[in-house]
């Protein structure tokens, strides 16, 4: 039974997330050329938004819980675990107050409705995996605009994605780079748990009635510190918050 409830409940989410994708691209475009790019900013936050708590069509339960004080008018890097494709909505989503731009591969900047737009046009850093003078010089692009804005960053050190949920290391290259361009920036640990186990076989079909959770840990303050050693305590504060 549990069997075909999965099948069922997944045909209707990812109904429901493609016609979400095609229908917010639309909204996406006119927004940016009519309106401007906060109200394209709007638009992407309810895109992500309908995706997030979409994810009740699956009867999973989600969790967003805040167990930071993160300032205002502050820079933030936002350092995450990366489990699953459905980290993100709910990430950008739960951090929006706080403007969050990506780190992302480059693949993702083209034929995807909504998501390669908003890349695109959010000022996210697309990277050549392939590329490493290109990558670096992108998140330094991206390091400088988030210093000017006092805005934010999310970033997934582990480079790709874990279903297991056993995390790999964080790789620290990206953070270092962000922190040469905004060396006042607060580093915040995100801990997102369960996606990994609810689309364990790849999009289709996904575990219904999972536990889905997004944690903003305590922030760690970077001065005087290396890369590996604030990404060594940043991943140790997400192992505990989901083991």
């Amino acid at each position: 039974m549990k069997k075909i409830l999965d099948y069922v409940l997944s045909s209707i989410y990812l109904i429901h997330f493609g016609l979400t994708l095609l229908v917010f691209h639309i909204f996406q475009v006119i927004a940016f050329h009519v309106f401007g790019k906060k109200a394209h900013k709007v638009v992407v936050d309810y895109l992500n938004f309908t995706l997030t708590f979409g994810l009740y069509l699956t009867g999973a339960r989600i969790t967003l819980r805040n167990l930071s004080d993160i300032p205002d008018n502050r820079t933030i890097i936002f350092v995450a675990n990366h489990q699953s494709t459905f980290d993100v909505p709910a990430i950008y989503w739960f951090l929006r107050k706080y403007h969050p731009r990506f780190v992302s591969k480059i693949e993702l900047a083209k034929g995807v409705p909504s998501i390669s737009y908003n890349l695109r046009k959010s000022g996210a850093a697309l990277i050549d995996r392939k590329d490493g003078k290109q990558a670096i010089a992108e998140i330094a692009r991206l390091g400088k605009l988030i210093h000017e804005e006092k805005s934010s960053v999310i970033i997934f050190p582990e480079g790709t994605r874990t279903a297991s949920g056993i995390m790999k290391p964080f790789v620290p290259g990206g953070v270092a780079t962000l922190l040469k361009r905004a060396p006042d920036a607060l580093i915040v640990p995100v801990a997102i748990n369960g996606t990994g186990a609810f689309n364990p076989k790849g999009i289709f079909p996904l575990r219904s009635f999972s536990n889905l959770s997004w944690t903003a840990l305590p922030g760690i303050e970077p001065a005087g510190r290396k890369a590996e050693e604030i990404l060594a305590e940043a991943q140790e504060a997400i192992r505990k918050a989901i083991s």
